[in-house]
């Protein structure tokens, strides 16, 4: 506090102390900000405002000690007035403190001095830029602060900054130092954006390496015209809302309706809305010279090298995408270096991850009518979900409906699938770079590598980590190839990043289905079919994530039949060859084999692929039924022995000389389950529902003519509410059957 003082009382301090209150006050500035209950002592809340309202002091001290006040806002101890200031700088120092103690009566002295300074010509070396973004906050916080004849007297400078300023360049200021030159080349003349010396008045679309006050006036007065002539462009006083486009609709069409002929003889009001018309229009014609995309492009050469200037190639972009179309411009080099360069360099900077995946996202219907780039370049979007997962889960989520389609559906499947392998492959790709030249030295082919930091720069796993860490489209038939790399990738399975991106997976993998089948057709659903019985027994080494894997893709196993019944027949070389295993066997592609196998839904199916299927999965249902108590031995559900003796009970129903055989199976499942040997693998309830579906099952074989009904129903009835009813309910009516087969004691027939 003692250094503070200094620069109230005699001479201005010197460097050194200028410097040791310039850190004291930040320290305390920072306090302030990170310590909310903070509170300063009355004495040193008046210093403040005294060293801020001194002459005497350094303008860095003076905004720190701004910046202090507003922080305690709302402060008791104020006793700041900006009646008497006629300093610019300092006036609007004083007025952000003022407004941030949220008092209208403060807003409203505030507006009042503002436009008193404004109306009257400023000394020199003042200038009322200082003056512009305070009154915009006035207006923000309370626009009737200001009377009509104070909303008139700055509509009249409006118009002025608008209209009339300076088309030469401004002067570079000189530094003051030793060599700094007097004699000072004259300004030329402000250009286009494509670097034509500009013809007409100035806008925010000119150009040039130094601006006049002027200048940056009308640069400032352009920010908040729209406000302003929302609340005091029409006829009363209207406060502008948040997207509210109303307000602004009328001001246009006043605008529009506004003549040119004696425009000093307008009102202020009209007059700016006027000039704010020949402004836009200026605008528009700026914005339409063809010459403007040759200079953004060769913008665009200069900085598309250099990683810090990254955010700055998105609205170049946007702009080409917007305007290229109809100007005949090419732009694909532009979305190439986009797409290709900024995930793959900057994929772990959390910031811009989320900037370029909200930009993809809100350009995404965009993208996708305009450049094939956007869909092929997904291996390298998916970078940023795959190291960001958490934050970013919900915009790919209305992402990944775009990248989607028949030629991309597959390679993103297999992406999903391998997204936290994905995650682990980057981790490793960063602290490869990070090494020394000496540490990256290439691995010796011929010995196997001891880590993943090894095996990133092994012959052996290079190909499989750069089809990984791809940055286009490149169609892959064979996931199997990525077997050893997942292997080797597990030891970075419980990596936190790792564990969270393939929390998100299910979700993704629910939406890509839904969205695959508003537009598959048959071959691309057999497809998929293929590649979901292959992925099951291919996927990362994450128990929590392989479980929620497999239920999505078991239940989406279930969508993609009904979307294309003919599957079953025409795979079913495929699926009996994935049936071959009872401990991969899903449950649900049992399932789908007992109902689609059917002519109901396939002309094409024959008796002798139903037969095939039958011993197939009758051996399986053999071997689940001949396993013993052993410790390796794993038991298996109640459901997948009821969904094999349910499906091999279809099976019968429709090549009947089947039926002899399932019917002897399901006798002796009452021998199965009395078994010793079961009975201390499975619990009493689990060997009672089997045995009671064994029971009914075997009861409904007893009426070929009924199961054939149940179980394959003509094709005129598969789809009626009845049938669908009957499968649904499908225990029921098992149940049923068995009642009429096995009547109760004392019951009499008809």
């Amino acid at each position: 506090m003692a250094l503070v003082r200094v620069t109230v009382k005699g001479d201005r301090p010197k460097t050194k102390n200028r410097r040791e209150i310039s850190v004291c006050i930040f320290d305390c500035l920072a306090v302030m900000l990170y310590c909310d209950s903070c509170r300063l002592d009355g004495g040193f809340v008046e210093l403040l405002q005294t060293v801020l309202c001194s002459s005497k002091c350094p303008e860095q001290i003076q905004v720190l000690c701004a910046a202090i006040l507003r922080e305690m806002s709302p402060c008791n101890d104020l006793i700041l007035s900006c009646d008497e200031i006629q300093d610019t700088k300092l006036l609007s120092l004083v007025s952000s403190v003022l407004l941030a103690q949220g008092k209208k009566s403060e807003v409203s002295a505030v507006g009042q001095r503002i436009v008193k300074v404004l109306e009257r010509r400023l000394p020199e070396g003042q200038s009322a830029r200082y003056l512009l973004p305070v009154l915009s906050n006035v207006i923000s916080l309370s626009p009737e602060s200001l009377t009509e004849e104070q909303t008139n007297v700055v509509s009249k400078k409006m118009t002025d900054w608008l209209r009339y300023a300076s088309i030469q360049q401004g002067v570079a200021q000189p530094s003051g130092g030793f060599f700094s030159n007097p004699r000072t080349r004259q300004p030329g003349p402000v250009t286009e954006m494509d670097g034509a010396i500009a013809t007409d008045f100035f806008t925010v679309l000119s150009v040039g390496q130094y601006y006049t006050q002027d200048q940056w006036l009308n640069v400032q007065a352009f920010s908040m015209l729209r406000n302003w002539l929302l609340c005091y462009g029409g006829k009363g006083l209207e406060t502008p809302k948040s997207g509210d486009k109303s307000g602004m609709d009328r001001s246009v069409t006043s605008m529009v309706s506004t003549t040119s002929t004696s425009s000093r003889l307008l009102p202020p009001k009209e007059r700016l809305r006027e000039k704010a018309f020949e402004y836009c229009q200026r605008l528009i014609e700026q914005s339409n010279r063809r010459e403007c995309f040759s200079f953004l492009k060769i913008l665009h050469g200069r900085i598309c090298g250099d990683a810090t200037y990254a955010r700055a190639l998105m609205p170049i972009a946007q702009f080409f995408l917007n305007h290229s179309k109809m100007a005949a411009v090419d732009s694909d080099a532009i979305y190439k270096h986009l797409f290709t360069d900024i995930p793959a360099q900057l994929f772990h900077n959390p910031s811009l991850a989320f900037e370029f995946v909200q930009f993809c996202k809100d350009n995404s219907q965009l993208f996708t009518e305009t450049s094939s780039i956007f869909r092929q370049s997904f291996p390298n979007l998916f970078k940023f979900l795959a190291w960001n997962s958490p934050p970013l889960i919900s915009e790919f989520v209305d992402l990944l409906p775009f990248l989607l389609d028949a030629s991309t559906a597959v390679e993103i499947f297999h992406l999903l699938l391998d997204l936290p392998c994905l995650t682990a492959a980057l981790d490793v790709q960063l602290r490869s770079a990070a090494l020394s030249t000496s540490e990256r030295a290439a691995s010796d082919p011929a010995v196997k590598p001891a880590t993943c930091l090894e095996a990133f720069r092994h012959p052996l796993y290079k190909s499989m980590f750069q089809y990984l860490l791809r940055t286009k489209s490149v169609p892959e038939d064979a996931p199997e190839r990525l077997i050893p790399l997942r292997q080797l990738l597990g030891s970075l399975a419980s990596s936190p990043r790792v564990v969270q991106c393939a929390e998100t997976v299910p979700v993704l993998l629910e939406l890509f289905f839904r969205v695959v089948a508003e537009f598959a057709d048959g071959p691309l659903i057999n497809q998929l079919v293929v590649l979901l019985l292959q992925r099951s027994d291919q996927l990362y080494e994450i128990p929590a994530f392989k479980d929620d894997v497999y239920r999505v893709l078991s239940s989406q196993l279930v969508v993609l039949c009904k979307l294309h019944p003919a599957l079953v027949v025409e795979l079913s070389t495929e699926i009996l060859e994935f049936s071959g295993t009872v401990t991969h066997l899903p449950l649900l592609q049992v399932w789908a084999i007992g109902e689609y196998m059917s002519v109901s839904y396939d002309k094409r199916c024959t008796v002798e692929q139903i037969n095939r299927f039958f011993e197939t999965l009758e051996a399986m249902l053999f071997e689940i039924t001949q396993l013993r108590p052993l410790a390796s031995t794993p038991s298996y559900a109640p459901r997948a022995i009821s969904a094999l003796m349910a499906t091999l009970t279809k099976l019968a129903a429709r090549s009947q000389d089947l039926i002899p055989r399932v019917s002897m199976f399901l006798s002796k499942m009452r021998t199965f389950v009395q078994s010793p040997a079961v009975t201390s693998v499975y619990c009493e309830e689990d060997l009672e529902e089997i045995l009671i579906r064994a029971t009914e099952l075997m009861n409904l074989l007893k009426m070929p003519s009924v199961a054939q009904f149940v179980f394959t129903p003509p094709v005129d009835v598969a789809s009626t509410r009845f049938q669908r009813e009957v499968n649904d309910s499908l225990p029921f009516a098992l149940r049923i059957v068995t009642r009429l087969l096995e009547p109760t004691p004392g019951f009499m027939p008809g």
